[in-house]
């Protein structure tokens, strides 16, 4: 499965500036682990996280159901602006 095309289709459709969204997977040592960061734009941050974080948890916790319904596999998200 593709996760970080899951992760970008997510993001691009909270945000406003869709174009400014970034997604990319760095590579980790570990097998079925998935390190993937996501840049928007600033004026983004605020609708990406959500009050008390909430967006950005629901976010994280559907990619990582995803990840755990094909193969166990372990997904961590950082979200950041630039």
């Amino acid at each position: 499965m593709d996760y970080v095309k899951l992760t970008e289709e997510l993001v691009k459709a909270l945000v406003k500036n869709s174009d400014m969204v970034t997604v990319k997977e760095f590579p980790t040592d570990e097998e079925k682990f998935h390190h993937i960061q996501v840049l928007v734009d600033n004026d983004d941050m605020g609708v990406l996280i959500g009050k008390a974080g909430k967006t950005a948890k629901a976010l994280r916790t559907i990619v990582q159901a995803s990840g755990y319904i094909n193969g166990n596999e372990k997904i961590k998200i950082d979200i950041d602006s630039f």
